[in-house]
This record gives structure tokens, sequence and C-alpha cells, in this order.
């Protein structure tokens, strides 16, 4: 058996988020990839994901990997399977890798971009991969507030419902934010997420921003570990899963 570690992109749009459901109709990123793989290489295929992204949510860097019998040479395997796949999701690279790696357990990190689009105009083109927030933010009192998160915390107070973890205790070892005209970039990056912890670290800012509640509000949060002190969770379409980091 070959391991074969690929990195892809999708857009998130139009599934059911990555991981296969229980209801095989609804359309999910591993489903398709598990059926397009299986007709390029005319064998089973099971794949495993470094993270399952949300309904809605897009990657430009998500790892996958999956085991193979077949001897096709590495350097075709992209052209064969991406001609098998949908528009919005590609295979970027291919590599084969150790027989017992693993693209979620050997994962060390994760880097996350949310990316709001404010303006009072709406944009077409930006639509579908950003939250559209037509008023003025106080972006000085959100930079501010973003610091309070960075360093290690217990985030169960910025976890949605679902999850079935133990352990809450996450590292963000930075949140970066960028701006270029009328979208906003908050870069996140960290050992571990927890179940829509990016999305509702944002929503929390952006309340902030709103000036619907201040930094002691945050504070307060981190320390009562009670998912309703923070804030809304922001809507899936403005994350992106830019990087999966291995040692």
């Amino acid at each position: 058996m070959r391991n074969i570690k690929a990195t892809i992109e999708y857009d998130g749009t139009n599934y059911h988020g990555f991981q296969t459901q229980l209801n095989k109709k609804l359309p999910t990123i591993q489903g398709k990839l598990e059926s397009c793989l299986m007709r390029a290489l005319m064998e089973p295929i099971k794949i495993t994901g470094a993270g399952r992204t949300d309904a809605g949510v897009h990657a430009e860097g998500q790892v996958i990997n999956f085991k193979i019998n077949n001897n096709i040479p590495l350097e075709r395997l992209p052209m064969v399977i991406n001609g098998q796949l949908p528009n919005d999701i590609a295979i970027k690279v291919l590599e084969e890798v150790r027989p017992d790696f693993h693209a979620q357990y050997d994962a060390r990190g994760k880097y996350y971009i949310y990316r709001i689009y404010n303006n009072r105009i709406p944009s077409a083109f930006h639509s579908r991969f950003s939250y559209y927030i037509p008023y003025k933010l106080d972006m000085e009192k959100i930079r501010e507030g973003s610091r309070l998160f960075v360093g290690t915390h217990n985030f169960k107070g910025f976890s949605a419902s679902g999850t079935n973890v133990k352990n809450f205790v996450r590292t963000i070892h930075s949140l970066d934010i960028v701006s270029n005209e009328n979208i906003w970039e908050f870069h996140i990056q960290g050992n571990g997420f927890l179940y829509k912890m990016v999305r509702v670290i944002i929503g929390t800012l952006v309340e902030l921003g709103k000036g619907r509640r201040d930094e002691d509000s945050i504070k307060e949060a981190l320390n009562n570990k009670d998912r309703t002190f923070a804030g809304k969770t922001a809507p899936p379409q403005g994350l992106c899963l830019k990087k999966v980091f291995y040692s």
C-alpha cells in the first residue's frame, strides 16, 4: 500500500462541510473526493482530513491522506484526479509519505484567515468568500481586543455545542489583522482549534467593533468558560483554512 498525502483547495459554498454525512445524498468535500478518486484510480478510497471544515467554509491548504494499491507514477496523479473533480475542488500538491502518516493526528497547528467585507454597498464578487458588514466598525477596538486571545487559554466559552472533546485548552500563536481597502483579513494561527472556535472569536470581535461589548466582557468569557458570555458565531463563508503545519 502507498500512503499519499495531498494538499487541496476548495470553495465550500455548495457543500455540507468536509466530512461525509449520515445522509449520503448531502454533498460533502470528502464524499466528492472519494468518489472521484475511486473513478480515477479504479479502487476503493478512504480519505482522512486534517480538519473537518463546516458547511460553507473554504480551504486553500487542507491536507488529506489516503492509501492506494495503484502503481501509477505520482507525477501523473494530479492531472488524473483533477480531471475527475468539479471546478470548486482541486488537488494542489501530491506526495508519497511514510506508511503511518496521518493527516489529522500528525498535524501540529493550523492557520486560518477570516475575511470581512466592510462597506455600505455589497459586493457580488466577495459575497461567497467574506462576511458582509454594511456599517462602520471600530477597527482600533477590534485590534486591541484581538490581543486578548493570543496565548494559551481554556477556550470552552468560544466553542459551539456539539463537540466531544474533553480538553478545551488551546494556544493561539498569533492573531493579526490586515486591511486592503474594504476587506479586513483576520490571520489566526494556533496549535489547534475547537468546533467553530475561530468563528465565535470573530463574532465576538465584531460585537466589540460595534460597541456592543467591551474588552472586560471578553476576559469574562475566557475566565467563565461559558458560551453564553461570548459573541454570536460569525457566518461560515468568511472562513478559509489556509495551511496545516506538520513537524
